[in-house]
């Protein structure tokens, strides 16, 4: 049997509604070698394992079931099932184009130092839809958009990392840094974030390189209970209070987090106010100064948690 190049890997929780077209989306692709797809159902409710079993048949086709809820701990799965040394990550509502894996697989061939890279994201949004007058590029961003231009581009902030839903990263550097951190990452309806940018942190540490590729190109549904106003402040809260406990893996938790956390508030607040004939740019800001009550919300847990250890 030929070696195994890279292994797409897909990590669901209850989309039976998009997961078939990502998986025929893998299936499909143009690879000059041998890949295979795993599909990794993290405790699903729905008809995943039916959409999956549909798929069974076909040679490169694994799927396994995770009962622990948890992004990170799904994806812990996945690359522990997968037999390549490239592991590519694509979300479950999210349709790969056709070279997406021979594109992925060529950079990390070319580049012995490459850990982590992922490629251009465009919007799907639902028929009839057209994009909300309110919405920004930034919050766009929030949908999963991601654009860094048309040529390969190293990433050295880490703000700037690739998108979880169009992911790829090299095994041997997994494995170094103990696989995905449970701690962040999306576990049920809670929507924790910034596992992607902890490892890009982690990554450049140690000397390795992040690229963005813009023919690694993924197309993301925009699923429409997102488009609304609410969904964007519980994401912008989510996302507070993962970077508060990025801040606390890293050891950067304490007091002084009141301070970064006030002005931002403050920031976003005075913003909202001054770009108010600006429905887009207005409504940006107030959503990142929501994060901010979320970010210090976190902060507060985590000291009162503290003094109570002590």
């Amino acid at each position: 049997m030929s070696e195994i190049k890279i292994s797409a890997i897909i990590c669901t929780h209850n989309r039976d509604n998009y997961l078939g077209a990502a998986i025929d989306s893998l299936l499909a692709q143009e690879f000059a070698g041998e890949f295979e797809v795993v599909v990794v159902d993290n405790g699903s409710s729905d008809r995943t394992r039916e959409v999956a079993e549909q798929r069974a048949s076909n040679s490169r086709f694994k799927y396994v079931f995770e009962s622990t809820l948890g992004l990170s701990v799904a994806r812990n799965t996945g690359a522990r099932v997968a037999q390549a040394e490239i592991l590519a990550y694509l979300d479950d509502d999210a349709v790969a184009t056709p070279h997406w894996l021979q594109v992925l697989y060529d950079t990390y061939q070319t580049n012995s130092q490459l850990a982590i890279a992922g490629g251009k994201v465009t919007l799907l949004w639902p028929a009839g839809v057209e994009p909300p007058q309110w919405l920004s590029p930034a919050l766009a961003g929030n949908l999963g958009a991601y654009d860094l231009g048309d040529s390969l581009t190293y990433i050295q902030q880490p703000g700037l990392t690739p998108r979880g839903l169009n992911y790829s990263i090299r095994r041997s550097f997994l494995e170094d840094i103990g696989g995905f951190d449970p701690a962040l990452g999306r576990v049920g309806k809670n929507l924790l974030s910034n596992e992607e940018l902890q490892m890009t942190e982690l990554a450049l540490n140690r000397g390795w390189q992040v690229a963005y590729i813009p023919q690694a190109l993924v197309a993301h549904n925009v699923a429409p209970e997102r488009i609304n106003r609410s969904w964007f402040f519980n994401r912008s809260w989510w996302q507070g209070i993962s970077e508060c406990y990025r801040e606390q893996l890293a050891g950067k938790a304490g007091i002084g987090q009141f301070k970064i956390g006030g002005e931002r508030f403050i920031r976003g607040l005075y913003k909202a106010m001054k770009y108010y004939n600006n429905p887009a740019q207005s409504f940006d800001n107030l959503v990142y100064a929501y994060g901010q009550v979320g970010y210090l919300n976190a902060v507060i847990q985590n000291l009162l948690f503290t003094n109570k250890r002590k």
